[in-house]
């Protein structure tokens, strides 16, 4: 596996963030950006366009925005619901667009208060609109499994992509296992029969959940399958607020230390980013996990 690159997404900004409580200062948010950069963590999710209502944390989500021109290196992604949320993000400067819609019914009503299908014609509408160089990734929740219908079978995802790719087959297209149910052999069979049934798609990533402690072992089976972009949250912060005990995103120090075991190059410093992780466990409200961060610690490998 040598010369072999992964391409590390942190979600920790906003995936980790989005179900905490207590509002985390946004000069505080911009800190953990700047650190996670320094880090060499450069692709970020940090935040989402959606109704400050429902998920108050991510209120100050146009503020990190406009902060990021000020970060060097940095290529923030912003999440977006619909095509409403879509425009204002890119009113905001925007470059880089994350939409989410559930493959099952049940949870995409309660996420976005949509059937999947009115979901999908709303991407397909910012599809439509998108200016030139706009990047866009399209995030597949509940791709494995539904915390409301349980299981779910492969056919359904696929035809969401079936119906989704032909659009945009330069879009970045993501599986997510929202629950962390998901287990390898239905993570590697999905993907090795989405690249095969949709050759013009060129980036396929994993958004993995590790709430059943499969989320290494399901982003391996990606890699096996073929997949070079993985998603990871420092310190293990995370949990989807509309799947109901859905626990942290794969730890990014984890992730980052079995691939770089393996000899494959991820480009981020692990002395950086443990001490990072640490101080996520320090954050009101929130949830971490992950192993690597108190293995290293309490070795001594890194000092935070």
């Amino acid at each position: 596996m040598l010369n072999e690159r992964l391409k590390v997404i942190e979600v920790g900004p906003r995936d980790g963030f989005q179900g905490i409580g207590p509002f985390i200062p946004t000069e505080e948010k911009i800190a953990y950006l700047e650190r996670l950069v320094a880090a060499g963590l450069t692709e970020i999710e940090i935040g989402s366009f959606v109704s400050a209502r429902a998920l108050p944390q991510m209120a100050d989500t146009p503020e990190l925005l406009t902060a990021c021109a000020r970060i060097q290196g940095v290529t923030p992604r912003v999440l977006v619901p619909n095509a409403k949320y879509a425009r204002r993000a890119l009113d905001h400067g925007a470059q880089n667009l994350v939409f989410v819609l559930s493959v099952s019914e049940s949870h995409n009503r309660n996420n976005v208060r949509r059937h999947p299908d009115e979901s999908a014609d709303e991407y397909l509408e910012i599809v439509a609109l998108l200016p030139d160089g706009v990047k866009m990734r399209l995030d597949l929740a509940t791709s494995f499994d539904c915390p409301f219908e349980g299981r779910i079978e492969s056919d359904a995802t696929l035809r969401m992509i079936e119906k989704l790719a032909p659009a945009l087959p330069e879009a970045e297209i993501c599986p997510c296992d929202t629950t962390g149910k998901a287990v390898p052999d239905q993570v590697g069979q999905l993907f090795r029969d989405a690249s095969q049934s949709f050759p013009d798609v060129k980036r396929w990533a994993l958004h993995a959940h590790d709430t059943y402690g499969l989320g290494l072992a399901n982003v391996f089976s990606a890699w096996q399958a073929g997949v070079r972009i993985m998603d990871a949250s420092f310190g293990g912060l995370g949990g989807c607020p509309f799947a109901p005990g859905a626990t942290g995103n794969v730890a990014t120090e984890d992730l980052v230390w079995m691939f770089e075991r393996m000899g494959v190059e991820t480009g981020v410093d692990l002395d950086k980013l443990i001490p990072l992780s640490s101080a996520a466990e320090k954050i009101p409200g929130g949830q971490t996990g992950g192993r690597v961060r108190d293995a290293l610690t309490k070795k001594g490998d890194c000092v935070a």
